[in-house]
């Protein structure tokens, strides 16, 4: 089989590794700032939770927290898993390890920024909210894009983990393929994909960061 009959042949396996990353992203980026605002509010029950939230995503596998998130219903509960749950289980999944991440980087770029914007925020009148979406958060985007760059282009490689569950994404329908023709080209193919998507997401991430750096 010839490299573009393997590349058709993954073609929907492509689809669906895209589809995963930008489900993911959709979900995880805003959670992630909703999880950062709770990491760093003042109330000490909400701080820990979000604290030994934050410890268990990144303290423990994805791959392990997929088969949680996709079996745990019917060993914990007795729920029946059908066909159309592995799809929601793995941006249940992909969404809840990735946005703990997102969380840390968006705390570490809040609370980078100087206690000065604030106060002179509130001598403009500007309220709580008007000054951290009006003057915080468009600083803190310029500081945390390459963090977010590093996140984004290791999710673009993390969508294979969802082999873990059979769902069909690229890495999926390789093996399978590799399988089925006793070669390496499937592998190949894949290689040549996931390589190719991360150049894409590298240089759209790197030409926001330009965009973004106006004052140099």
């Amino acid at each position: 089989m010839s490299i573009p009959e393997i590349f058709m042949n993954l073609l929907p396996g492509m689809g669906a590794s895209i589809q995963i990353f930008l489900c993911t992203l959709v979900c995880s980026l805003p959670l992630g700032l909703l999880i950062a605002f709770g990491r760093m509010s003042k109330n000490r029950i909400l701080q820990s939770i979000m604290k030994v939230y934050i410890s268990i995503m990144r303290g423990t596998p994805l791959m392990l927290q997929l088969m949680v998130v996709y079996f745990g219903p019917y060993f914990l509960f007795g729920i029946r898993i059908t066909n159309a749950y592995r799809f929601y289980a793995v941006l249940i999944g992909f969404g809840l390890n990735y946005a703990a991440y997102f969380a840390e980087i968006y705390r570490g770029g809040i609370g980078s920024m100087d206690r000065g914007q604030y106060e002179a925020a509130q001598l403009l009148g500007y309220n709580k909210i008007q000054t951290f979406f009006k003057i915080v958060m468009p600083q803190v985007i310029k500081r945390i894009l390459p963090s977010v760059t590093n996140e984004v282009i290791t999710l673009v490689k993390d969508t294979s983990l969802a082999f873990s569950i059979a769902y069909l994404e690229m890495f999926t329908m390789a093996k399978a393929l590799a399988s089925s023709q006793k070669s390496m080209m499937p592998f190949v193919a894949a290689a040549i994909f996931y390589y190719i998507f991360n150049l894409l997401v590298a240089f759209i991430m790197e030409s926001i960061e330009k965009k973004l750096a106006y004052y140099r």
